[in-house]
């Protein structure tokens, strides 16, 4: 029976993964932390609570391939968060009750880029019930919370912020959510170390996920940052592209009471995914990156 070699295993699952999926950062997921604290006062941003059901139908769509609203909520603890929201009618019986669909939610910790408290999708808020956008959950009325959806005879319906939560309609895109494009080599291009420059999604064990931003000087230094899923938080890398064999990198992740520590190739054909092993708190592992079009 003919063996398969490892590295031949690894490269398939890395080759299959890229293919699946199209390797292109959301939308939605630009509009970080930093980015919502600077919100407050743009162009293309305002406070209105209750904001009406016309009004939230009417707003520009600013996240591309969404049907829904954006909204910025500032939570009565001073979190940010993030929503694509739009009114719809849900039918129980012969009933017809009018909801708010929330597409998605993202909570931030305060302080942090991309660290997350609570995040949701395709959740129902229906008339009466608060979203409490810290905790993640629809609570009842009397439990208190950050957003309460209203469906009155005379007033119609709409979306309030609770307390000292305040609610923004974001109508154009912000700054620092544009399109960054990665110059990606050509798939006939001869090797150059410039292909470890740009943005990769690491994959390391799965175990630790996150984004993994590269840039090589002209003696083969690498440096960068490290973005994790899991903490939202971001790390200094360092490392070394070469030289023999030229494509072969070193490089380290340092977290605040430990170094990870990656050794790989990138491919030469493309450079679309660099594969390797990593080494962590005496733990040796495999780890692959894929390049990713925009940040």
């Amino acid at each position: 029976m003919k063996k398969t070699h490892p590295c031949m295993f690894v490269v398939v699952i890395v080759t299959t993964f890229m293919f699946a999926r199209e390797a292109r950062a959301d939308g939605f997921d630009r509009y970080t932390n930093s980015v919502l604290a600077q919100a407050i006062g743009q162009p293309g941003v305002e406070e209105i609570s209750p904001l009406p059901a016309e009004r939230l139908s009417e707003a520009p769509r600013v996240i591309a391939d969404s049907n829904s609203a954006l909204i910025l909520v500032k939570t009565a603890n001073g979190s940010n968060a993030k929503l694509l929201v739009q009114f719809a009618r849900q039918k129980f019986g012969e009933r017809i009750l009018p909801v708010l669909v929330v597409e998605r939610f993202v909570t931030y910790r305060p302080g942090s880029e991309r660290s997350i408290v609570a995040e949701g999708r395709n959740i129902h808020l229906y008339p009466g019930y608060v979203l409490h956008l810290e905790i993640g959950q629809i609570v009842p009325a009397d439990v208190g919370g950050d957003l309460r959806f209203i469906s009155d005879p005379k007033k119609g319906e709409y979306l309030e912020a609770l307390g000292r939560a305040r609610l923004y309609l974001i109508t154009r895109p912000l700054p620092g959510t544009e399109i960054k494009k990665t110059v990606r080599p050509a798939p006939d291009e001869p090797y150059r170390a410039e292909f470890f420059n740009g943005t990769f999604r690491l994959y390391d064990d799965g175990r630790r996920q996150g984004i993994l931003r590269l840039q090589v000087d002209s003696e083969g230094n690498l440096s960068g940052e490290f973005f994790s899923d899991a903490t939202g938080n971001k790390y200094p890398v360092s490392g070394k592209v070469g030289p023999n064999p030229r494509h072969f990198v070193q490089f380290t992740i340092k977290f605040p009471q430990s170094v990870q520590h990656f050794t790989g190739y990138i491919f030469t054909r493309g450079g679309s995914a660099i594969c390797g092993s990593s080494k962590f708190q005496d733990r040796d592992a495999g780890f692959y990156a894929v390049r990713v079009d925009e940040d």
